[in-house]
C-alpha cells in the first residue's frame, strides 16, 4: 500500500480539526469575553531511508540523506487572550478588565472559575452574580435602596444610598492573572478553571502590581476578527483538497499499477 494515502489523510484529518476550531471561534464572535483559539499542528514521524552523513567508503560522506514523512496531527488547541474591543453599554453593573486579569466567580461546589465576561447582574437578594446565577468573588450586595452604583478603575464598589450625604462603600472587585493563562480549562459558560499548567492565580486590586485596570458601564467583547477566520477558513478547506487529492492520485497510481498485468 502506498505511504501517501495514509499521510494524505493524516492531513486531511488534521484540517477537519482545525475547521472546527475556526467554526467554534465564528459561533462566538458575538461572546462576551470569548477568547479565540488556534490549532497547532505538527509533523509526523520520519522513516530514514538513507542516513545523512553516512560513509560510502574512500573517505567519501553523504552530503544529504533520504527521509519520509508521515504527515501531520493536531497537537494543541491554544486560547489567544489579545485584548477585546470594548463596548458601552449604559450599564452600572457592566464591566470590562483593560489588561491582564479575569474576574473571580464561586461554583456551586465552592470552586473558583475565572471569567472575562464582566456583564454582571443582581439576585434578590442584591447580590453580584453572573448570567447563571454564580457569584462574583469577593461577594458585594448591593442594597435594595441603592440609587446609584458607581465601580472604579480600581475596583472599589460605592453606591449613594437616600439621606447619607457620602457614598457607601459596598466592598473590592478583585481579579485574578496567571503565569500562563493558555494552560486554563475552558468548561463553557465563558468560564475557566485553574489547571496544573496554567499555574496558581495572583490575585489582587485591578491597576495594581501589571493587573488590568476596570471600565464601568463596558463589556468586552469577542476578540475574535471575522475576516481573519474566513481566510483561516479558506487556507484549511483548500489543504484539505489537497490532501484529499493526493489520495486520489494515490489511488490512481495503484489502479494503474494493478492493470499493468493486463
Amino acid at each position: 500500500m502506498m505511504r501517501s494515502l495514509w499521510t494524505a489523510g493524516t492531513g486531511m484529518v488534521a484540517q477537519q480539526a482545525n475547521i472546527d476550531v475556526i467554526a467554534n471561534n465564528l459561533s462566538n464572535v458575538s461572546t462576551t469575553g470569548f477568547k479565540k483559539m488556534r490549532t497547532e499542528f505538527q509533523d509526523l514521524i520520519y522513516q530514514t531511508i538513507r542516513q545523512a552523513g553516512a560513509t560510502t567508503g574512500n573517505d567519501n560522506m553523504l552530503p544529504t540523506g533520504v527521509q519520509m514523512g508521515h504527515g501531520s496531527r493536531q497537537v494543541a488547541t491554544q486560547h489567544i487572550f489579545t485584548q477585546g474591543s470594548l463596548q458601552s453599554t449604559g450599564n452600572s453593573l457592566d464591566v470590562a478588565i483593560q489588561g491582564d486579569g479575569f474576574f473571580q466567580i464561586t461554583m456551586p461546589d465552592g470552586t473558583l472559575a475565572y471569567t472575562r465576561d464582566g456583564s454582571f447582574k443582581k439576585d434578590a437578594q442584591g447580590r453580584i452574580v453572573n448570567a447563571e446565577g454564580y457569584f462574583l468573588e469577593p461577594q458585594i450586595t448591593i442594597p435594595t435602596n441603592a440609587t446609584e452604583v458607581t465601580i472604579s478603575a480600581e475596583g472599589v464598589v460605592t453606591a449613594k444610598i437616600p439621606n447619607q450625604t457620602d457614598p457607601q462603600n459596598l466592598g473590592q472587585i478583585e481579579i485574578a492573572r496567571f503565569v500562563n493563562p493558555a494552560g486554563l480549562d475552558s468548561i463553557g459558560s465563558n468560564l475557566l478553571k485553574e489547571t496544573v499548567a496554567s499555574g496558581t492565580p495572583t490575585v489582587g486590586n485591578p491597576g495594581t502590581d501589571g493587573a488590568g485596570t476596570l471600565s464601568q458601564k463596558y463589556v468586552e467583547m469577542s476578540n475574535v476578527q471575522v475576516v481573519e477566520e474566513m481566510v483561516n477558513m479558506i487556507v484549511a478547506q483548500r489543504a484539505y483538497e489537497l490532501n484529499s487529492k493526493a489520495v486520489t492520485t494515490s489511488d490512481e497510481m495503484l489502479s494503474t499499477a494493478n492493470t499493468m498485468k493486463r
